[in-house]
């Protein structure tokens, strides 16, 4: 029998056999599906979408929809919140453990031990599942950049680009621009691409990009506009106007993702989703860790009857400006006493992170995140708060941090968990 310890033990190797976690390049990744047979050229059509934020969030609409219209769609995310099984769906269900270890085994034998990041790998063994198995198209999520991530080696049938803002700067480059050029890498001769809202030095770039290889972008703000019209999302592309419910997903910022997941299927007709269908997958997506609110399992039970316990991934300053707009259109109609849980990577800059939030002056509470990639100490992050002028504590663990905010005694308090998606994978697993 197949065990979950099975392909666990084939992860572990197969992290083990590049001396850095991320080593952006094509070469290890074209020789790898060369000896498994070329997966990649196998594939159902492809979305391919890259970005810095939203890129789960459009993948989450887009299949929600599709779904609803009666598709199979094939999914490839990363990093997976609990189960890494949550990288890979296929046809619309989560890969099963038997499945997975088989691919894996697959990868590892064909890889025969040479050097492989671990991305690497498993978007190998990702490619592999998906050739296996029917679909009608696939979403596929890059990992970190574009140009040479291991996703790159795909023909696409549509390109997507999310928001571009600062994050990952040690791989991307420092400048907005540099970032944009590596996620524009996706870009391909003559093939559509819906482009999300993007700061005018990242639109640049992909214009530029877009005329040297002649194909059209469809850009927000020229050829389709998504925007919230009291409970309603009003939605105008180049052949049609709509008005659907809101997403299931809160927050200004998923309007934007939910426009362009619609901006997408307007550049794939073959796909005829109608606006029941529409207005289902909006209705109903999914996407956990991205504004979720927890109401049941054992941390919410930790606080005070009546208070809001939230969770979200974010963990650059563009997510969490958007988490801070978010809260304070929250807090102007529903004022309550703010808290912020905050756990954060120690390759990441917690300070930039924690300014979005000062103007709503939140109680931080630093918390560790453990695995194999260590969290900042949470003394390190309450100094940071305290220097930004936020009231701050050091926390043990998250049940430590819940368990402070309930002794305060306050009425109905509000509650963010925020800075690492894996610190939300830890929440997930903590909760049940």
């Amino acid at each position: 029998m197949t065990t979950i310890a099975d392909h666990t033990a084939i992860l572990a190797r197969l992290a083990s056999l590049h001396p850095k976690t991320i080593d952006l390049s094509l070469v290890r990744i074209k020789r790898l599906l060369a000896a498994l047979g070329h997966p990649e050229r196998h594939l159902p059509p492809a979305l391919h979408v890259a970005g810095t934020n939203g890129k789960g969030s459009t993948l989450a609409f887009l299949r929600a929809m599709l779904e609803a219209a009666g598709y199979r769609a094939h999914v490839y995310s990363s990093p997976h919140l609990v189960r890494f099984n949550e990288r890979i769906r296929l046809a619309g269900r989560l890969i099963d453990d038997g499945r997975l270890q088989a691919v894996l085994a697959e990868t590892e034998a064909a890889n025969a031990g040479w050097p492989l990041t671990f991305f690497e790998a498993t978007t190998a063994a990702a490619f592999l599942a998906f050739a296996g198995s029917e679909a009608d198209i696939l979403l596929l999520e890059t990992g970190l950049g574009g140009r040479l991530d291991a996703t790159n080696v795909v023909a696409p049938r549509l390109c997507a680009l999310t928001p571009i803002g600062l994050d990952h700067q040690d791989y991307l480059g420092p400048t907005l621009a540099s970032i944009a050029a590596e996620k524009a890498g996706i870009l391909k001769p003559g093939v559509a691409a819906a482009v999300g809202p993007q700061p005018p030095e990242a639109q640049a770039v992909f214009d530029a990009r877009a005329a040297r290889q002649r194909l059209p972008l469809h850009r927000h703000g020229r050829d389709w506009l998504a925007e919230q019209r009291g409970q309603c999302l009003a939605y105008r592309g180049l052949k049609r106007r709509l008005e659907l419910p809101l997403p299931a997903l809160p927050g200004p910022h998923q309007i934007d993702n939910a426009g362009l997941a619609l901006a997408c299927l307007d550049l794939m007709p073959e796909f005829a989703v109608d606006d029941a269908a529409l207005a289902t997958g909006l209705s109903k997506v999914e996407w956990p860790a991205r504004l979720q609110r927890l109401t049941a399992g054992r941390l919410p039970a930790l606080l005070p009857a009546g208070s809001e316990l939230w969770l979200d991934g974010g963990h650059n300053p563009a997510a969490a400006a958007a988490l801070a707009r978010t809260l304070e259109a929250w807090q102007t109609a529903c004022p309550r006493r703010l808290h912020l849980v905050f756990g954060m990577l120690r390759r990441r800059e917690p300070a930039s992170f924690l300014a979005a939030f000062a103007a709503l002056a939140p109680q931080v509470w630093g918390v560790p995140i453990g695995g194999a990639d260590p969290g900042h100490a949470p003394q390190t992050l309450a100094a940071e708060a305290w220097r930004l002028g936020l009231p701050a504590s050091a926390c043990t663990d998250l049940t430590a941090a819940l368990a402070a905010i309930a002794e305060a005694r306050e009425q109905s308090p509000r509650v963010l968990i925020a800075g690492s998606l894996y610190l939300a994978g830890e929440v997930l697993a903590a909760n049940g």
